[in-house]
């Protein structure tokens, strides 16, 4: 008998597109394939001409998740319900499943508005009730649903996110560095500008390195600090870029400096690394077990005399750099959507078999 899983794949249709929008495009283009004896129904509340998946759109203004999606899955009754970004419906019948990403709204709240900090903690807490088992995308996530939540460690089980490699058929023209107004050498850091991301560090580093710019590739949502950094006179801030400027950016860049507070998995570490550019970071949340040996480490954000010395090994010292180099590509292949899409299909098959 064919079994039936119903994805939400909400994501998919996003404008925004942030770490929980790829994980959920690059996992529904792939678990067909990897669990081929599984009938998958992908829905979403509206159309995405960039979905690589059939989308079953279900229209809603408003609630979608808790309303339409709910409705529909009472009406198709389907053997399983897997939501790739932690909400799971309250009405929604049968067994279910979902991928915790991170809990940085319990570690950082400040950085969160009240409502949908109200909201994660409560549609967090729901899954871990509601779910015989969950997906942590890092043993960092595991840990923190253990002691923050008091989750129940047989029932976290992990599964590694990864990081697309370089587009082949993307081209990339050098002269639009100018455009962007960034000069070599610099020092990339991707990510939201916020203090949970460390920008103020990586930009205090790069200070102590003569002739080392920080170029910032990320929306803006903190722009005190962004004012901040462009107020050094050695930092650009681009804001939110399009794919073939962070292409460019990764290409040209002579390092990345990543000393974020908290990652729930990190993806900017491994997207540097298959593109053969060194990475410095810390030694925080889910960044070593991402890095391993590959990268150099500062012991945190407030370490700027050890993110300083490991960023200028990285740019000037050529046999340093030759090992980030090598180390870092062997360490980015043993992450890939293929493994974490037959990761979560295996966990799928387990509770289809329950």
């Amino acid at each position: 008998m064919t079994r039936t899983v119903a994805v939400d794949a909400n994501p998919l249709t996003r404008e925004a597109v942030t770490g929980t929008e790829v994980y959920a495009r690059e996992l529904a283009q792939r678990l067909p394939a990897a669990a081929p004896e599984i009938e998958w129904t992908f829905y979403a509340a509206r159309p995405a001409a960039s979905a690589a998946v059939d989308l079953t759109v279900l229209p809603a203004p408003r609630l979608w998740s808790q309303t339409r999606l709910p409705a529909e899955l009472w009406r198709r009754r389907p053997d399983l319900f897997f939501a790739p970004s932690h909400v799971v419906p309250y009405l929604a019948p049968g067994r279910t499943l979902t991928v915790v990403h991170d809990l940085a709204f319990e570690r950082f709240p400040e950085a969160y508005r009240p409502f949908y900090r109200w909201y994660l903690r409560r549609t967090t807490r729901w899954a871990l009730r509601r779910c015989p088992v969950v997906i942590a995308v890092s043993e960092s996530t595991r840990r923190d649903l253990v002691e923050l939540y008091g989750a129940d460690p047989r029932r976290v089980v992990v599964v590694h996110s990864a990081a697309a490699p370089p587009p082949f058929q993307l081209r990339v023209r050098r002269a639009r560095l100018a455009e962007l107004g960034v000069t070599r050498p610099f020092a990339l850091h991707v990510g939201r500008v916020e203090p949970r991301k460390s920008q103020a560090a990586a930009l205090a580093a790069v200070e102590r390195v003569p002739g080392l710019t920080l170029v910032s590739a990320g929306p803006i949502a903190d722009v005190r600090l962004a004012d901040r950094l462009l107020a050094s006179g050695r930092a650009r801030v681009l804001g939110r870029v399009a794919a073939g400027d962070l292409e460019l950016l990764y290409r040209t860049a002579s390092a990345l400096v990543f000393p974020s507070l908290y990652e729930g998995f990190g993806f900017p570490v491994l997207e540097a690394m298959l593109r053969g550019l060194p990475v410095v970071t810390v030694r925080s949340s889910s960044l070593p077990e991402v890095a391993g040996d590959a990268a150099l480490y500062a012991e945190g954000p407030d370490d700027i005399d050890g993110l300083a010395a490991a960023l200028r090994s990285a740019v000037e010292d050529p046999a340093v750099r030759k090992r980030l180099v090598a180390a870092g590509r062997r360490q980015a292949a043993r992450f890939s959507w293929e493994r974490t899409a037959a990761g979560v299909a295996e966990v799928i098959r387990g509770l289809l078999a329950r």
